[in-house]
Order: structure tokens, then C-alpha cells, then sequence
């Protein structure tokens, strides 16, 4: 079998975005780190308000990629067999049979996760850490892939169990959808007026293929000065005073996997400073906290990741496509 290389990586990348772009319109970037979350086996909370298309997103992306689709409401009465399934007692056969949950699915839509209690969240979260599920005392694996795409309201807090630090840690990205351009706003309105165009949506990849590229990514070379330079991020939010909490050892293992994933989607073998940089914020914002004073003042994490990443020294030298001579450039740990 022939390795693949990043060149078909970004094919294949390019194919996925423009497939959900006919759907969901204006929204590129999010597309492809949703793509990117998928070959680094993470998950992704979605945080917007209602009506911006997370729904869609999700089922767009699963009919892209020939998955199964799942969706959960959360209501504060959801329990965790909900989620994960129940056995069932057969009369006939006078035994209990499993039934699967929704969880079962390759791409799952949480929507409002926040809106359901501790041990649901918990439920979902830990079928999201270990990729499976443990029920009437058995252990069922999950289907591969496995994404988990998660949207919680960040305006409305009537009635909500947020998410603590602990379990935010699980996402490998959390991503805003937003509101469209003008322009945009009136190409949806041109594009759904006939007719949903997620109908006939057809898989521009199957999931052989998918699972494929997934391996390769853990191929894409890391050289030494950039393993460098994404410890140094997370020891520099770790030190920062506007934060009292710093990255995690999962979170910076989290942004070296995504840079991988992010070069191979641009057709490349190597991770570059600006692979990582341009990850900071997604994967980043979401596992750090402000102090409570600072909070207070006002300030946003978002200023204090970017002048961490304005005050660590960035890697000059154009050799990070080279192995360097300890030979720690090769690739991602599996």
C-alpha cells in the first residue's frame, strides 16, 4: 500500500470543505478545523447563539464523510442511559438485551450540553475520553471515527450546568460559528429557497479513507525547535499573573497533534510556527482562566494568548522540514 502524503491529505481536505461549504456557506476556517479535530481524534464545542447553524454544520459534515449522525437535546431531565443506551428485558428470550444509545453514531451533535446535569455531561464525557461506553457490566466499544460536536449558548445561563475546567479540558477546540457577512446572509436565502441542499448532499470521502489519513497525520514531522516553541507557549500561560489557570499537559499535547493535522491539510509534511499560532486560540482559550481580578477588570483571554504569543520567541530558522541531528523532528506520538 502506498503512504499517504500530505499532498492527499489536502486533497482530501479541499474535497470536504467545498462539499459542507454548499450547505453551509461563509464558513471555511471552521470547516476545516472541524476536519482537523476529526484526524486528531478530538472533539469540538461549538459555542454560539441559536440559529447560526451547528446543526446543519454537524450533518453536513457526517453526510460528507459517509458517518452515521446522531443528535442529543440536552434538557436538565436527560439521564445517562439516555445517552448511552439501556438494557432491555425480552420476554420471549426472558433476557435483557442491550440497546444502543445515540452515542452509537460517528458524529454526534450535543446540543446544548450545559443544559443537562453533572452525571449526563459525565456520561457523554467519558464516552468522548475513553471512546467507549461501559454499561450493564459490559464494555462496548464506539464506531470509528468518532467525533463529538458539542454547542452550548454562551448567552443565555437561566437554567444551565456549566461545563468545569476539568471536562472543558476533553475539547480539543472550541469554535465560534458567528453571524454571516451580508453578502453571505443573502446567498443563504438564495440557496435555501428552493429547496435544503443538505438532502441531496452526497460523501465526498468514505471512511477508510478517513481513518487512512488519520494515521498519516501522526507522520507530519515536528522539528525539535518547534516542539520547543509549544512548550514554551503553555509553560508561558502557566507563568502569565492574568491567569489562573495555565495550559494543561493534554492541552499541549492537544495543540502539537493539531499542528500535525492542520500542515497535512495544507499540503505539507512539516508543523511551521504558524500551524501553531493560528491553533493558540481554539485550542488554547478554552482550557486556561482568568483571575478573578482580572475577570473583574474586564480582560479577555483572548488579549492575554495573544501577547503570550507576542512575547515567546519564535523559531527563525527555515529548516523545520529538516531532521534535526538528535533526530527528535520525527513524528507525533501515536
Amino acid at each position: 500500500m502506498r503512504p499517504v502524503g500530505p499532498a492527499k491529505t489536502r486533497a482530501a481536505a479541499r474535497r470536504v470543505i467545498a462539499n459542507v461549504s454548499t450547505v453551509v456557506i461563509g464558513q471555511e476556517r471552521t470547516i476545516e478545523l472541524l476536519f482537523v479535530a476529526l484526524l486528531c481524534r478530538g472533539h469540538v464545542l461549538l459555542e454560539d447563539v441559536p440559529g447560526t447553524g451547528k446543526t446543519t454544520l454537524a450533518k453536513a459534515l457526517a453526510s460528507s464523510l459517509d458517518c452515521t449522525f446522531g443528535r442529543i437535546q440536552f434538557t436538565p431531565d436527560l439521564l445517562p442511559s439516555d445517552v448511552t443506551g439501556v438494557g432491555v428485558y425480552n420476554q420471549r428470550e426472558q433476557t435483557f438485551v442491550f440497546r444502543p444509545g445515540p452515542i452509537f453514531n460517528q458524529v454526534i451533535l450535543a446540543d446544548e450540553i450545559n443544559r443537562a446535569g453533572p452525571r449526563t455531561q459525565s456520561a457523554l464525557l467519558e464516552a468522548m475520553q475513553e471512546r467507549q461506553v461501559s454499561t450493564e457490566g459490559a464494555t462496548r466499544p464506539l464506531p470509528e471515527p468518532f467525533l463529538v460536536l458539542a454547542t452550548q449558548n454562551p448567552i443565555d445561563l437561566e437554567g444551565t450546568f456549566p461545563l468545569p475546567e476539568a471536562q472543558l479540558d476533553r475539547f480539543l477546540m472550541r469554535l465560534s460559528v458567528g453571524y454571516p457577512e451580508a453578502e453571505e446572509e443573502r446567498a443563504i436565502l438564495r440557496r435555501y429557497r428552493d429547496d435544503d441542499p443538505l438532502v441531496g448532499l452526497q460523501p465526498v470521502l468514505t471512511v477508510p479513507e478517513l481513518l487512512e489519513l488519520e494515521r498519516a497525520c501522526r507522520e507530519v514531522m515536528v522539528h525539535a525547535d518547534i516542539e520547543a516553541y509549544i512548550v514554551a507557549l503553555a509553560r508561558a500561560t502557566r507563568a502569565s499573573e492574568e491567569l489562573a489557570l495555565g495550559l494543561s499537559p493534554r492541552g499541549t499535547l492537544a495543540l502539537y497533534r493539531a499542528a500535525q493535522a492542520l500542515a497535512a491539510c495544507r499540503g505539507r509534511g512539516y508543523v511551521t510556527p504558524d500551524d501553531v499560532q493560528e491553533l493558540v486560540q481554539p485550542v488554547v482559550a478554552h482550557r486556561v482562566m482568568l483571575t478573578a481580578q482580572r475577570r473583574f477588570q474586564g480582560m479577555r483571554i483572548n488579549e492575554v494568548l495573544a501577547a503570550i504569543l507576542s512575547e515567546v520567541p519564535v523559531p527563525v530558522e527555515e529548516r523545520w522540514s529538516v531532521p534535526d541531528a538528535a533526530g527528535s523532528e520525527t513524528t507525533g506520538t501515536a
